[in-house]
């Protein structure tokens, strides 16, 4: 079994969305499946089919999310102020393309490459972690493929307001 890493920030966000998920959103599913159902002839009830399918996916999330909590590595955020570590925003000069990329490291919960967020499980995230400002990283894609970026800067940004991956 893979074991999600999350820091502690992830953890209590993990658990306020299965409470959220158990306290408002289940009990609306419910609300709605009941009201649904109240319709009458439910084979042809469009209503009462969208509700039931509304809290089978509420009910699959939670376990998803409790499975994570159950299985979680808890890895500390806290790296020198020197080096790349985790909520750490890092410009890179990109050598191949003679341009400069900004990227904020995050655990692969909060991973979303849309947004500039690189997973610690990434090879790029991989390769970045306890590196320096002014140090040239190898970041090996895969067995034939690999580039060199150069770390311009690092800087703290743990501002808490990363969402956590939806599956």
């Amino acid at each position: 079994m893979l074991h999600e890493q999350l820091t502690e920030n992830d953890v209590k966000k993990i658990k306020e969305e299965i409470e959220y998920r158990k306290l408002t959103v289940r009990k609306n599913a419910i609300e709605a499946v009941k009201e649904a159902r109240a319709h009458g002839d439910l084979s042809e009830n469009f209503e009462y089919h969208a509700a039931k399918k509304e809290k089978n996916m509420t009910e699959s999330r939670i376990r998803y999310l409790e499975r994570m909590l159950k299985n979680a590595e808890i890895v500390s955020d806290q790296s020198k102020s020197d080096e790349v570590g985790i909520n750490n925003t890092v410009t890179l000069y990109m050598e191949d393309d003679d341009e400069e990329e900004t990227y904020k490291i995050v655990t692969s919960i909060r991973g979303n490459s849309m947004k500039g967020h690189i997973s610690t499980e990434s090879p790029m995230g991989k390769a970045l972690l306890g590196h320096k400002v002014g140090e040239r990283v190898y970041i090996k894609v895969n067995e034939n493929f690999g580039y060199y970026a150069v770390i311009r800067k690092i800087e703290n940004t743990d501002d808490g307001g990363d969402e956590i991956r939806k599956f």
